[in-house]
């Protein structure tokens, strides 16, 4: 079948920002249908909110809006722009809802928009837990016994016929948001009632459990004219139990007999072919090894976290061959290296793939680091290897967690047998590295089998490790046998493990490694569904070496590895745009990174990708092989910093800025005397390597003090300590944090104004787009705070003196390529907090809402050109843009969702408007929950916060909004004036209380400050209830006070959507 031509124009919805269960690998799919769509001839007009993706850069996309992904901004881009057709499976959950929403609500048919790649039915089909089960039925497909509910009281009624435990299924959600197993009725209630509030249509699904079968899952792709193809079989080595997002798997199915798997492609492909998908879908079954029962747990039929992964795992990237069938062309038309055309594909390459998770339970205090049916991975890494243990250890060594194998985590090694065992009880993120320490005390593989339902076999792989490491620890003191070394090496221990096995420098034994001739060696997957050949490649200590090398002028580009908070998509996008920059200057790139979601691991980001561990190990042997002129390490976050000195003393030239430089940033004490001697002022501060250290400096100082351990990034194990008791308990849970470096204390700067700039630097000229405004003050950490480009309230002379420090700051340190210096304002005087001479995670909101692409021209500055060549000039932006997070909160339930020093979003979006309060009324629709327009305000503020909540009390009072507020902030309230309700604590003991007004739906906005010590308890309890309940809450004032500005000029009117296009053109 040929291109369709009955379309020209299509729209594409991305997913929004970075969420648990939804995140960077839809840019990588959104990115990729709008070239294969482009290259079609079609006009493409994306919507997304996400500012830190490649997929919203104005050349992606034909027409670009970076707006609210609902209904109501939707239906006003589709009127403007008069699609004739909109992809809708290529934007996660959010994508395929939202599409739904749109046909259902007529606005689809009204402006004559087809859907096409998936039906409307056919998401209906997928979605809805009731037409997915009668489908099944009449496929004859078995399903978990089940039956749907609406209200917590049917699902108990369905729970007492099932049997207990089951499972709960919200509908229309994705990771598995607000379910997960029960075994008792209060567990049900608990959950039930969570599932109900996470459901778009107040539906979930209580199925019998399946709890220990074999989770297995197939990739399929259809055509228009019904071929299909399964593109990855999927072995889950968790079994059913952990969200398959949070599950450790392979590709291919290792343990799955072939007869076992021809049975679950073909119910694949029955189900596939009866919901009519044009394009990829993921579907999951469990398998009960005992009985050979196989079950339909769920499909997904959109490109999902597990088709990126199945993509970068085969070679077949399903995002664009999707885009390509939706396109009107069929497999048949589509070329495939091996043999022709992609109708007779079949996965096949001699390797393993391991997926394994990556998480960040220590960001979240009070979190249970237990595994379920709800996600809680924030990121994964992805390896290939010869062998199991070869790409099972790449990917341990590949997380980055400061752990380059499984023995001696945390205090496992010391721990007895029984304890060990009693750690396995419950799946947990520790659960590969508790099960490597039960098995060198003495557990069976059979033991471990019963307690973690994992099948032997791979247990038995880990067993021969564990034998493997003990021969290595029992030649402490003398060299390793070379032939042990040699097995070492195949059977992935990596040489910065070995050298703690053996308490020797790494240094030492890879000269011993390199002496031997144990060198990695390198294979190929090539790609399939595209027309020029490619490939990517992968290290291997199993096999010969069958990647040529040319003598072209060639670059290294270091990605950002896993995501994980503090480092996520931001990182990802500035190495992509390296990428093209070299290219652009005639240089061979060579990407480096281990991330299956990312644009950096598609196939044609660079010429050549290595998909390998960013550690010294892996990427000095890709050095040695591809002898590039220079390798970029400032785009990566702090990944490739980590390594750049130990590159840089193995003879790596880094380009840019040198690696001493990020090291004097890094490091407080030398950052501090360089500002001293600048005559810059930073606050008061001091270092410690004991508690008596530390109480002593912030004695000097004066309480409250901001105590962090030095060279993290996020702002990981960061506090406010407001008294010597607090800063006792901090030492002793902080220090071990980062051993080797001390803790920082620095004076906390009360109510003061935060502000960033990123610079772009040449070694001795800088210049500096924009200054971004934090909204929330100081004590919240620069990533989790909201921020306006250009700054709205900050006086020109501070805006004066941060560009004059920037300037001097970047000359000082001899910046190349690009920097972010955070300030803070206390006082009338501005302060440095902080330099990082790398990419920050505010590059790509800055290159969008200035119209500057700053890593483009970074890459091009570290190549040698000089600012003054670039001829950068300020203009004048006559539109505001708004960053806000968003927050996991919803998948920890049992954390308070309160904002502080440490890094807790996982994403963000953009909000862009003429002014101020429109920009953040929109960011925070995008950001979700919106800000209501009516309805009853709730506030809880602590005394010192009393003065300044009066103001905005008074507006929305003016407004027409109900006020409510508890009993000191209620009568501070009236006695100024301001009508008000009071509501009760749950302590007092009166009903109803607040608790009960917010489960009633009787209040729409909360604005609730924390006391700290003495009310965090106290109030949580109404923060918790918020985000369970879906109403938006403040936890500060400056927020509060931009909420209703927001509100009151969103109530004047809110303007008409604006492409990015069209606000860069507006740029003076």
């Amino acid at each position: 079948m040929p291109r369709r031509d009955d379309i020209q124009k299509v729209l594409i919805i991305g997913s929004g920002p970075i969420i648990i269960g939804q995140a960077c690998e839809f840019d990588y799919s959104g990115t990729q249908a709008c070239k294969a769509l482009r290259a079609l001839g079609y006009q493409i007009v994306l919507v997304n909110s996400n500012p830190a993706t490649i997929m919203t850069d104005p050349g992606t996309a034909d027409v670009t809006y970076i707006e609210p992904l609902t209904v109501p901004s939707l239906t006003e881009i589709i009127e403007k722009e008069r699609p004739d057709a909109l992809l809708p499976n290529l934007g996660g959950q959010t994508g395929l809802n939202l599409s739904s929403q749109l046909a259902k609500a007529g606005v689809l048919a009204k402006y004559g928009v087809r859907i096409i790649g998936v039906e409307s039915d056919a998401i209906e089909k997928g979605e809805d837990r009731i037409i997915f089960k009668e489908t099944m039925k009449r496929l004859g497909i078995e399903m978990p016994r089940s039956a749907p509910a609406f209200s917590v009281e049917e699902a108990e009624k369905v729970a007492a016929e099932i049997g207990y435990p089951v499972v709960i299924r919200p509908a229309y959600t994705l990771g598995g948001t607000g379910g997960g197993f029960v075994y008792n009725v209060e567990e049900l209630r608990l959950v039930a009632s969570r599932g109900l509030a996470a459901s778009m249509v107040n539906q979930i699904l209580v199925e019998e459990s399946v709890l220990g079968w074999e989770e297995l899952e197939l990739e399929i792709v259809r055509d228009a004219k019904g071929r299909m193809i399964t593109v990855c079989y999927i072995e889950n080595v968790d079994a059913m139990g952990v969200h398959t997002g949070d599950s450790f798997c392979v590709a291919p199915m290792l343990t799955v007999e072939p007869k076992l798997q021809a049975r679950l492609q073909e119910y694949a492909y029955r189900i596939v072919e009866s919901i009519g998908v044009i394009g990829g879908t993921n579907v999951q079954f469990a398998h009960d090894p005992k009985t050979d029962r196989i079950v339909i747990i769920e499909i997904n039929p959109r490109t999902s976290r597990s088709s990126a992964l199945a993509s970068k795992a085969t070679g077949l990237p399903i995002a664009l061959v999707s885009a390509t069938l939706a396109g009107g062309l069929t497999l048949d038309e589509i070329p495939y290296w091996r043999d022709g055309t992609l109708d007779k594909y079949t996965p096949s390459g001699d390797y393993v793939v391991v997926k394994f998770a990556r998480f960040a339970f220590e960001k979240f205090r009070g979190s249970v680091d237990k595994l379920g049916t709800q996600m809680r991975a924030v990121g994964e890494v992805m390896s290939i290897g010869k062998t199991y243990k070869e790409a099972f250890q790449k990917a341990i060594r590949s997380l980055e967690n400061g752990r380059h194998g499984l023995g001696f985590a945390k205090n496992f090694n010391q721990l007895p047998l029984p304890e060990l065992m009693a750690l396995l009880n419950d799946a947990t993120s520790e659960r590969q590295w508790i099960m490597y320490e039960a098995l060198r005390k003495g557990a069976t593989v059979e033991d471990l089998h019963r307690r973690t339902h994992i099948k032997a076999w791979f247990i038995q792989q880990m067993q021969e490790l564990v034998e493997l490491e003990e021969q290595i620890l029992a030649c402490k003191g003398r060299d390793l046998p070379d032939e042990l070394l040699a097995q070492a090496k195949r059977d992935g221990f990596a040489d910065k493990y070995l050298a703690k096995l053996l308490d020797v420098p790494e240094a030492q034994i890879r000269s011993r490694r390199l002496a031997l001739g144990v060198v990695e060696r390198w294979d190929a997957v090539p790609v399939s569904g595209v027309a020029k050949p490619a490939a990517y490649y992968y290290s291997t200590y199993n096999g010969p070496d069958r990647v040529p090398v040319d003598n072209r002028r060639k670059i290294m580009v270091l990605g950002g590895g896993p995501n994980r908070i503090g480092q996520g998509i931001e990182f990802d996008y500035c190495c992509v745009h390296a990428a093209f920059a070299l290219r652009a200057a005639g240089f061979e790139t060579i990407m480096v990174n281990c991330n299956p979601e990312t644009v950096s691991t598609d196939y044609d980001t660079s010429d050549k990708l290595y998909f390998e561990p960013l550690t010294l190990e892996d990427v000095l042997s890709i050095y040695e092989k591809e002898k590039p002129e220079g390798v970029v390490v400032q785009f990566g976050g702090q990944t490739p910093l980590n390594i750049a000195k130990e590159l840089e003393a193995a003879g790596v030239k880094v380009l840019g800025t040198s690696p001493d430089t990020i090291d004097l940033a890094e490091d407080r004490d030398r950052f501090r005397l360089m500002m001293e001697q600048m005559g810059i002022p930073m606050p008061e501060s001091g270092m410690a390597s004991t508690v008596e250290e530390a109480v002593a400096v912030a004695t000097r100082i004066g309480y409250p003090v901001m105590v962090r351990p030095s060279f993290v990034l996020g702002g990981r194990a960061m506090e406010v300590v407001h008294d010597e008791a607090m800063l006792r308990d901090y030492m002793a849970r902080a220090i071990d944090v980062s051993p080797e470096r001390p803790i920082l204390i620095d004076r906390f700067l009360d109510n003061a104004l935060e502000c960033e700039a990123d610079a772009l630097a040449d070694g001795t000229d800088a210049f500096i787009p924009a200054i971004m405004e934090h909204i929330e003050l100081a004590g919240i950490h620069s990533g989790d705070s909201a921020c306006a480009i250009p700054p709205v309230t900050i006086p020109p002379k501070h805006i004066r003196t941060i560009e004059e420090y920037s300037m001097r700051i970047g000359r000082e340190l001899k910046v190349c390529g690009v920097m972010n210096i955070q300030y803070a304002i206390c006082h009338d005087k501005v302060y440095v907090i902080e330099a990082n001479p790398r990419a920050s995670r505010t590059v790509p909101l800055v290159s969008k809402v200035c119209a500057i692409p700053m890593a483009r021209l970074a890459t091009q500055l570290m190549l040698g050109t000089k600012l003054q060549e670039l001829a950068l000039k300020h203009r004048h932006i006559p539109h505001v843009g708004v960053k806000e997070v968003v927050l996991p909160f919803n998948m920890f339930p049992e954390v308070d969702p309160v904002l502080g020093p440490e890094m807790r979003s996982t994403g963000e979006v953009l909000g862009m408007a003429p002014s101020f309060g429109l920009a953040y009324f929109k960011a925070e629709e995008a950001a979700q929950p919106a800000l209501p327009l009516q309805g009853t305000v709730f506030i809880s503020v602590t005394p010192r916060d009393k003065p300044e909540i009066l103001g905005v009390a008074r507006t929305f009072q003016e407004l027409g909004f109900r006020l409510t507020a508890t009993g000191g902030t209620c009568q501070f309230l009236q006695d100024n004036g301001v009508k008000c309700d009071l509501s009760h604590k749950i302590h007092e003991g009166l009903r109803p209380n607040i608790l009960d007004e917010v489960m009633s739906k009787g209040i729409q906005l909360i604005i609730n400050t924390p006391i700290g010590k003495a009310g965090t308890h106290d109030d949580g309890y109404i923060r918790k209830a918020a985000v369970k309940y879906k109403i938006p809450y403040l936890t500060t004032v400056a927020a509060a006070k931009a909420a209703v500005q927001g509100i009151a000029e969103y109530r004047r009117g809110h303007g008409a959507v604006k492409s990015l296009q069209s606000y860069h053109a507006d740029i003076g």
